[in-house]
């Protein structure tokens, strides 16, 4: 059913306590009510003016949307790993995807197989690809803005419709023997056209079916759910291919989206945290962009993503070369290499369930720590340390995805969030048809070793200039304090830092 990968109202960004964590039944808690605009659910969204007796820890900025209290009994953000799933209708959507994104990915590789069959051309490959991304680079800020005016589930059960219906007529023109090149690339660019209204449906009905509380939960068991289907998919299509043909692989994922369709079709829609729909008028896309060019708490992220996703996350293009030209290990080895960086994004996505907030510092941190890994494989003098880098690229790749596209949407008005999670998933989606041949011509003229590297400096360089922009914009410095023997890097208003830094001062000349 996916077909990438998975993301407030607080205008100032990151800040850091040096206070205890609150209870994440209360801090998250953005509001109740159906509709209501989510609060600042995090210390970075929504920095509280002052503190106890550690000094002020936040920016100084109006007061923020109250919070409302918690319900009793309510569940509490983050109280496992696996919280959302207590939602019914989550559940269902969750079980659905199982199903359908095994099948998607099944599609994929039996996609590109049939289309090397047919051309013996890798750049019919690319193309194939190219077409299944281009409409969302192309329309998808559009998409956004039907999805604000339609509600979410009938939206839905037409996407994954049309999806359907795509598999099932490549699987009886393959199976027939009628199946051209061309025929491949119509079921493409069809698949992509739903993508651009399908995608951000999805991540906007997330949050109806679970609210605010439970979103970053929700949207970590999304991405879990759709490695998952990594890992499982290709090697089902890999013995279906291999033994009874393409036509069979799509023949599967087109009826594995009765999965997903009877899941929307068997939710109850009084449990949905249903918003006020946007009327249709005039501006809305204007609207939108302008909506994000306003807010530093949503344009950098988003820029984020877009700089990682674009220079950052081109692997079928680097883990290739590394396997056939820089260890000479063939199709095993970018097997391998893809089943190890797929187990870490699975990690990725389990902790970033575990974690019961979406923090702009993790997300800043994960995206250095994500290109210095890049760098530091680039380098890697053997096949097996370059194999097991894998995995924590994975894990942190993962974690960058997952909390930009929470963040982003629990810092949205609900009547915006369909046209800024379409501009989110554009970015990061629509990158690739640009980045990739960059990338690629790097690696070819340079070695896979510079555009590897290439790619990881990039990265690292973003994430340490959007921190720096997030810091200034919430009028932030960074200050360094102690617990015992600790040292701890926090984030303070630029008039306290001074006093907070020369507070410190003699402990940290002790310390060194």
């Amino acid at each position: 059913m996916s077909t990438g990968p998975g993301a407030a109202s607080a205008p100032a960004p990151t800040a850091h306590d040096t206070q205890p964590a609150p209870d994440p039944g209360t801090a998250a808690d953005p509001g109740t009510g159906p509709g209501t605009a989510p609060a600042a659910t995090t210390a970075e969204a929504a920095p509280r003016p002052a503190a106890g007796p550690r000094g002020a820890v936040g920016p100084r900025t109006a007061p923020g949307p109250q919070r409302s209290a918690p319900r009793k009994g309510a569940a509490r953000g983050g109280s496992s790993m696996f919280s959302s799933l207590k939602v019914r209708n989550y559940r269902l959507f969750f079980i659905g995807q199982v199903v359908s994104n095994t099948g998607t990915w099944m599609q994929r590789i039996a996609q590109d197989w049939l289309v090397l069959s047919l051309t013996g051309s890798s750049a019919a490959v690319g193309i194939t690809t190219a077409l299944q991304f281009l409409p969302m680079l192309l329309f998808g800020l559009y998409g956004g803005v039907l999805v604000d005016r339609l509600p979410k589930r009938p939206t839905l059960l037409v996407t994954q419709s049309a999806m359907a219906l795509t598999g099932l007529a490549l699987a009886a023109l393959t199976l027939t023997g009628h199946v051209e090149v061309w025929h491949v690339y119509v079921a493409a660019f069809a698949v992509g056209l739903a993508t651009v209204v399908d995608n951000p449906a999805r991540q906007s009905f997330v949050s109806e079916m679970v609210g605010p509380k439970q979103l970053q939960n929700a949207v970590s068991l999304n991405s879990a759910n759709f490695q998952s289907a990594r890992l499982i998919g290709p090697a089902v299509a890999g013995l279906m291919i291999t033994g009874v043909g393409t036509g069979w692989a799509f023949l599967a994922n087109g009826l594995s989206f009765v999965a997903p369709l009877t899941s929307l079709l068997l939710m109850r829609a009084r449990e949905l945290h249903v918003v006020e729909r946007t009327p249709r008028g005039k501006g809305q896309l204007r609207e939108g962009l302008r909506y994000v060019a306003g807010r530093p708490d949503l344009i950098w992220p988003i820029v984020l993503v877009g700089f990682i996703g674009t220079f950052g996350f081109n692997f079928p293009v680097w883990l290739s070369a590394y396997a056939d030209d820089v260890f000479h290990a063939g199709a095993g080895a970018y097997s391998l290499f893809n089943t190890v960086m797929a187990v870490g994004s699975l990690v990725g996505a389990l902790l970033a369930a575990r974690r019961g907030t979406a923090r702009l510092r993790v997300l800043i941190a994960a995206a250095a720590a994500f290109g210095a890994l890049e760098i530091v494989a680039a380098l890697a003098p053997s096949y097996w340390l370059f194999a097991l880098l894998m995995a924590p690229i994975g894990v942190f790749g993962l974690t960058v995805n997952v909390t930009a596209n929470t963040t982003v949407q629990m810092a949205t008005d609900p009547a915006m969030r369909g046209r800024v999670m379409a501009l989110f998933m554009m970015v990061f989606m629509g990158g690739t048809p640009l980045g990739a041949p960059l990338v690629g011509w790097v690696t070819d003229a340079y070695g896979p070793r510079t555009g590897f590297a290439l790619g990881g400096v990039i990265s690292l360089a973003a994430a340490t200039a959007i921190g720096l922009a997030l810091t200034r914009a919430g009028d932030v410095r960074p200050a360094l304090s102690w617990q015992g023997r600790h040292p701890r890097l926090t984030f303070v208003p630029r008039g306290d830092a001074h006093e907070k830094n020369e507070k410190n001062k003699e402990p940290a000349r002790a310390a060194a």
